[in-house]
């Protein structure tokens, strides 16, 4: 066996880098300005959200829309990214994609009504949607897979430092300027990544060979799974993030979503299984590295942008915090992260994924467990620890999952399975954001029936508590009358807050569960070949 083969065969070969004459980690770089840009951009935008209310005249829940449309675009897109990849060829899908995302933003911050926003914010998100498949292809094969790990690193500060500091970006961007320069700001940095994607890049003699051995046997698109992926996500999409807002199944149009995603999702399994050239390969998702892999990643992902979102959400609801200041709870995480990165970089290349998983997975749920000692007191630093424990599980988390599921494929399918690794950490974000807000609203429900049953002026507590805070307001020159209302208003206040902060906790203990199940999972991975020569380099 020649030594190509020997590399193809452990799912690498020189013919497939994109490095060409180039130092491949400056490629890693290159193509990680634009993986940050695009995930910035799914949370920047969640804080701006009441000033492009008011700048655009709407409500609040209509404004939402602008969230909603781009995650449906994004998701679709997302799906057949790796065989788009494959037709188009990667360097120039992916400059498409960043093209259409820089142009996209810049026609976002000029947008004249609500109606034109979510219009632009679609065609962005059918430009983001497409660059995470080709960038993590390229990385894929443009490092052996002993260095794969180093490679993934430095993208994965990208992929998992953005969401950190977009909520604080964007409350000091909103505050200081306007809502406009949330996507104005995406414009230079697309520039930035399309000149340098253009210079540096190379596109692979492999992947090129390999496009036209496809296009030689005659271009057949798979219209019908096209359709079936698009419709079947894209209504899952729009269902988790919808779905709370209207009463889940107690909707109509949520139902009939719903019904459409299960048609169209289940009919996609035999229809793509029994094709020869199938637009998503769910083949994949069978093999029990791969498989394992993209489950890590959903449940990841489901606890990193739940938290991401549900924390500033406490501390501003619950204890008063400012936008700008909430986002800043998130600022030490993102720090950790980043100098944890090359260090995990490192490990994967010692230390099978499995055991880097499940310390990663341990240590997601003791963030969690931290969170469930929730009081109406808590400290700034009590909030930032919790995330900064999260910040040291990401990094072994993300980075051994992206190294292993590309372990034992051959080198044609990394387009597809960075695909579906992109669409799991898409879906699962969008589901952990659902399940923790319709969670929230259950127990809210919960506790406030339980809470207010001593409550009742029949019960000797609620009687002592009333007169305690009754001579209380009076002391501070309230009459007795207004003193009275004055008392059972607080006690209202009091076991609101109580019924919201009992809920959070609820939510907490669940993605700890969540984040504890992805240990198992883990040890479902089978080791790799961490003694492999880095051959062809």
């Amino acid at each position: 066996m020649t030594e190509v083969a020997q590399s193809s065969a452990g799912g690498w070969s020189p013919e497939r880098s994109a490095a060409g004459g180039h130092n491949p980690y400056l490629i890693a770089f290159v193509v990680s300005i634009a993986t940050f840009m695009e995930v910035l951009d799914t949370t920047i935008a969640n804080v701006a959200l009441r000033h492009i209310a008011g700048g655009l005249a709407v409500g609040i829940d209509e404004s939402t829309y602008v969230i909603t449309s781009y995650l449906v675009a994004n998701a679709i897109v997302l799906s057949i990214s790796g065989w788009l990849s494959t037709v188009i060829g990667r360097k120039r899908f992916y400059m498409i994609c960043v093209a259409t995302f820089s142009v996209a933003s810049l026609l976002c911050g000029l947008a004249w009504s609500l109606q034109a926003l979510v219009l632009f914010r679609i065609l962005q998100g059918l430009g983001g949607g497409g660059m995470a498949t080709s960038e993590q292809a390229i990385l894929a094969d443009s490092f052996p897979p002993q260095k794969r790990g180093q490679a993934f690193a430095i993208y994965g500060v990208a992929v998992v430092v953005a969401p950190v500091i977009g909520p604080t970006l964007g409350g000091w961007i909103t505050d200081t300027y306007s809502w406009h320069w949330v996507f104005l700001i995406n414009v230079p940095m697309g520039l930035i990544s399309l000149f340098l994607v253009g210079t540096l890049v190379k596109e692979p003699s492999g992947a090129e060979e390999e496009r036209a051995e496809l296009l030689s046997k005659g271009l057949r698109v798979d219209y019908i799974g096209f359709l079936l992926i698009a419709i079947g996500l894209g209504s899952l999409e729009f269902i988790l993030d919808e779905g709370q807002r209207n009463d889940w199944f107690g909707s109509n149009m949520i139902l009939s979503f719903a019904l459409l995603a299960a048609f169209c999702l289940l009919a996609l399994i035999p229809w793509e299984l029994m094709r020869d050239d199938p637009i998503v390969d769910i083949r994949l998702l069978g093999r029990r590295q791969f498989g394992s892999c993209f489950l890590v990643m959903l449940g990841t992902f489901a606890v990193l942008i739940s938290t991401t979102q549900l924390l500033p959400q406490l501390l501003q609801t619950e204890l008063g915090y400012t936008a700008m200041l909430a986002g800043l709870v998130l600022s030490p995480s993102g720090v950790v992260t980043m100098m944890l990165m090359p260090a995990a970089g490192r490990l994967v290349t010692i230390v099978q994924p499995k055991y880097l998983i499940m310390f990663g997975a341990a240590t997601a749920a003791l963030s969690m467990w931290h969170l469930t000692g929730l009081t109406g007191d808590i400290t700034y630093g009590y909030a930032a620890l919790a995330r900064i424990y999260l910040a040291v599980a990401l990094p072994f988390l993300f980075l051994p999952v992206t190294t292993a599921s590309y372990d034992g494929l051959p080198p044609e399918k990394t387009n597809q399975a960075s695909a579906l690794i992109n669409v799991a950490r898409n879906i699962g974000g969008s589901m952990g954001v659902a399940l923790a807000q319709t969670l929230l609203a259950q127990r809210q429900q919960f506790h406030q029936s339980r809470l207010i049953e001593h409550a009742a002026p029949s019960d000797l507590g609620y009687q002592q508590t009333i007169d305690a805070m009754t001579r209380f307001f009076q002391a501070q020159g309230s009459n007795a009358t207004d003193a009275a209302s004055q008392a059972i208003a607080w006690i209202g206040q009091t076991l609101q807050r109580q019924i919201d902060l009992l809920a959070y906790i609820d939510v907490f203990w669940t993605l700890a569960v969540i984040a504890a199940l992805l240990i198992p999972i883990a040890a479902v991975i089978r080791p790799i070949d961490l003694r492999a020569p880095a051959r062809g380099h």
